[in-house]
């Protein structure tokens, strides 16, 4: 049985049409008519997650997991006002959620009716285009209201992907449900296009790239593409240039450049200007290391092109030049087949032996430290099992993390859109949930405890793995000028944490770990990560804040020696 409302109808049949089946539900009474159709048609996969907010950025990891668009459903009020942060997120990474927010008829907004706020285009700043159906059922409504569906649907999808909203007033009574099947409706497609150069636009850039002594390609963060990959290492080979890149980015191949903030800082004193690339070429999303960013700022090359499929004009080095509107690897399939053997390497030996000797010094310092954040990565990524599912936390986490190796053969993530602490933990528990493999969340206190209605549902896979880096508060602010030397530091900026996750994890069912030094870390790593474990585990590692600023701080000294 589904919803009487052919409106709700309508939309479903196009979301069918289009192959969009998985979606994520919050309860609620006006929403009533969205998930009676929804449940009631077994082509679409539902899950149910009760916080509107974890259950957005759940919807991040799943689509990044299934690399398909997720469709959120939420009643009407505040509901709809949580899902902002993640879908925001989801702007700035990229992702294609469909957001569909039930509403109440337009006359009753600012009525002093209950759950009544102005819905129509909330997510104005964060969407590829926002609509509101019509509230009638005539003919002509239900042919507005599916093109415009088709439309939105149809652009979610197509060049840069985005989110996009569809706000749907419902009238009472809203639990009327028929025994009907979805009536036939027009599917409206959207031609596959494809960017290319034109054969003069190929020799231009390829003469600039022949003529460049110095070329850096910058890699941003990324779902894993072996194809590009491959072909950046082709390039490299046949031009001397060099790839920089954070784990985010998911690429490994030996001759690009990672561990970006250890390197950039290795190269200030030296001849810097030797390091300044004649042509910058930047893809993908953001970068982590703001070391980089004040390197390209202060050092900035002749021609900085940028690779966007839509077009953005990214002048985040105060450089640009030239935007590309292509996809990476296809910009990079052009132009390698075009451009000249260069046998001189140089540039490209002068960042790898310089990568070479910066990690060797980091490896020492950290070999030799105390117990601390610093030290608890390091052994964490050494014990990560190769091949699996890596999510980082934002703030000192994910720095903590890509100053080290990347685990062998393991895929990374993070919410580097907007850098928020609020839903790591939900994203990567939406990813886990359609992953096969061992998923590892690394994250902060203040992150876990924040985003704890994370572990509030039953799609809790025992492929999950969460280590909770427990060292008292926002250690990020202890590790940057500024915060630390304020009078209100430890209350207002630390936010100085006692609590423990100890008892969260026995609530929602989870299996507990914890660890105070090196040694418990080790031990508890091993049984973590054991075979034998077929549970959901969380680790907690205790760590002091003061310790950990020292030696974060110590590392980038010793770094420059």
């Amino acid at each position: 049985m589904i919803s009487d409302k052919k409106h709700v109808q309508q939309l479903a049949a196009l979301l069918l049409k289009k192959g969009i089946t998985d979606i994520v539900i919050s309860p609620g009474s006006r929403n009533a008519p969205m998930i009676n159709t929804f449940t009631g048609i077994p082509g679409f996969c539902c899950r149910n997650i009760v916080d509107e907010r974890s259950a957005a950025y759940f919807a991040i990891g799943l689509a990044l997991a299934k690399q398909k668009p997720v469709v959120l459903i939420c009643s009407s009020g505040t509901a709809a006002l949580n899902y902002t942060p993640a879908v925001a997120e989801a702007f700035y990474q990229n992702i294609p959620l469909i957001i569909l927010t039930a509403d109440r008829p337009n006359y009753w907004i600012d009525q002093a009716e209950s759950q009544c706020i102005r819905q129509e285009n909330i997510y104005q700043n964060f969407t590829k285009k926002e609509i509101s159906l019509p509230l009638g059922e005539s003919e002509k409504e239900l042919w507005y209201a599916a093109r415009q569906i088709n439309e939105c649907l149809n652009l979610s999808v197509s060049g840069q992907l985005a989110p996009v909203h569809i706000n749907i007033p419902l009238e009472e009574p809203l639990h009327k449900l028929v025994h009907a099947d979805l009536s036939e409706v027009k599917d409206i497609e959207l031609a596959e296009t494809q960017n290319v150069l034109e054969e003069n636009e190929i020799a231009c850039l390829v003469k600039t790239i022949n003529q460049s002594q110095k070329v850096l390609i910058l890699a941003g963060q990324q779902s894993p593409n072996p194809e590009l990959e491959n072909i950046l290492a082709k390039l490299i080979d046949k031009t001397g240039a060099i790839v920089l890149h954070e784990h985010l980015s998911n690429l490994s191949d030996p001759q690009f450049c990672g561990s970006i903030d250890v390197l950039m800082t290795g190269i200030l004193d030296e001849n810097i200007e030797s390091y300044q690339p004649d042509l910058l070429i930047s893809f993908g999303g953001q970068f982590v290391s703001k070391a980089l960013k004040q390197f390209l700022r202060k050092n900035k090359p002749l021609q900085h092109w940028h690779l966007s499929l839509s077009g953005e004009h990214f002048d985040t080095y105060q450089s640009l030049s030239k935007v590309v509107k292509m996809v990476a690897v296809d910009f990079f399939d052009v132009i390698s087949s075009h451009v000249q053997q260069n046998d001189d390497k140089g540039y490209l030996q002068l960042w790898k032996n310089k990568e070479a000797k910066v990690n060797q010094l980091r490896d020492e310092f950290v070999e030799s430290i105390d117990f601390c954040d610093l030290k608890a990565f390091s052994l964490i990524g050494q014990k990560i099992p190769t091949g699996t599912v890596i999510h980082l936390g934002n703030s000192s986490p994910v720095r903590y993390a890509l100053i080290h190796n990347r685990v062998k053969n393991a895929k990374y993530y993070s919410n580097r859109g907007t850098a928020g602490i609020d839903g790591c933990l939900s994203t990567a528990v939406g990813f886990a949930n359609e992953s096969d493999k061992i998923n590892t969340i690394i994250l902060g206190d203040l992150s876990f405890f924040y985003d704890s209605n994370a572990l509030w549902n039953k799609y809790i896979g025992s492929n999950l793995r969460i280590i909770v880096i427990h060292n008292g508060g926002g250690n990020i602010f202890g590790m940057i000028k500024g915060p630390s030397d304020s009078p209100a530091f430890t209350e207002h900026f630390l936010a100085e944490n006692i609590l423990k996750a100890e008892v969260l994890a026995k609530a929602f069912g989870l299996d507990y770990f914890k660890a105070e030094n090196e040694a418990e870390l080790e031990n508890a790593l091993d049984e973590f990560y054991s075979p034998e474990q077929k549970k959901v585990a969380l680790l907690e590692v205790f760590t002091n804040a003061e310790t950990n600023v020292r030696e974060f701080r110590e590392l980038f000294k010793q770094v420059k020696m």
